[in-house]
């Protein structure tokens, strides 16, 4: 009961450590009122001057966003309210707006090849690819610098880290599971950057020189154990074959005279000019007497 206590006061505890990443986007998102007395006076001078120079200004308060593609917008270095905007047209004010387009499209990258050492002291080099997107454009821009290097950078660490606790039979067979692993841990630890892991795969994995060598022999070995075991085998029962065939001769003498016949017979179909007559036994013994 304890135990079971304290496994649900370790996940409150890191629902309310996951907490502040969401409520944080809610603060980041500031209201005009935010801003202050100076904030609203520079916005009503840059209204004011927007204002005088039309319709050269208008150029530039008017922006395009692209469908795959969201703006944050900063208003005295404060996000406005309502978040990403996009796709299409929006409107900001030339002197105290800037704004940073997101791509919200599917990115991937390589993982370079990375030497692990297993869990049973082999060293190996293993690569992969990482698909990932961003899920919400604030977070991307405001909670960290720079959301595609972090991506990178994390996956490669995690490559390591999950393969360093794995056998090389297992990085062999079960390279599902640990893809499926490191997309976990990924999409978990980008999560308060507003980064969705969609999927990991593991490219290669590259064994040592002389580590191959062995695993061949070992194989090489296997298969020939293998085709001694299947010919004794098939020697075994051609033996039992042949006991039989020799118990049902030995009651039906005829039938000795009519397996000397097809064996001649197959003889002559190959067009031999030599063909061995055996003689029967009883008639050298009678010869022998003598």
């Amino acid at each position: 009961m304890e135990d079971g206590q304290e496994s649900n006061a370790m996940r409150e505890q890191k629902k309310r450590d996951r907490q502040p990443a969401y409520s944080d986007v809610e603060e980041l998102i500031s209201t005009d009122s935010d801003i202050g007395l100076c904030g609203w006076l520079l916005v009503l001078f840059s209204i004011l001057l927007t204002l005088l120079t039309l319709p050269l200004s208008i150029w530039m308060c008017i922006k395009i966003v692209k469908e795959y593609e969201r703006a944050i917008i900063f208003r005295l270095g404060r996000i406005l309210r309502g978040g990403a905007k996009g796709p299409g047209l929006f409107f900001i004010l030339p002197c105290t707006d800037s704004f940073i387009n997101v791509d919200m499209r599917t990115i991937t990258f390589d993982i370079p090849p990375q030497e692990v050492l297993t869990k049973d002291s082999v060293t190996v080099s293993v690569d992969g690819v990482v698909y990932y997107r961003v899920q919400n454009a604030t977070l991307a821009v405001a909670n960290i610098t720079n959301a595609d290097a972090a991506t990178r950078l994390l996956a490669q660490t995690t490559l390591r880290n999950v393969l360093g606790t794995k056998n090389l039979a297992e990085i062999l067979s079960d390279r599902e599971e640990i893809a499926h692993s490191m997309q976990s841990t990924l999409d978990e630890a980008t999560d308060d950057w507003g980064i969705k892991v969609e999927r990991v795969e593991i490219k290669d994995v590259k064994l040592p020189l002389q580590l191959q060598r062995a695993m061949a022999a070992e194989a090489e070995a296997a298969r020939e154990a293998r085709a001694k075991v299947i010919a004794a085998e098939g020697e075994m029962n051609a033996s039992r074959a042949l006991k039989e065939a020799s118990l049902v001769i030995a009651e039906s003498p005829s039938a000795l005279q009519l397996r000397y016949l097809q064996t001649l017979n197959t003889i002559a179909a190959e067009k031999n000019s030599t063909i061995i007559f055996p003689l029967p036994m009883d008639m050298m013994q009678s010869f022998l007497k003598r």
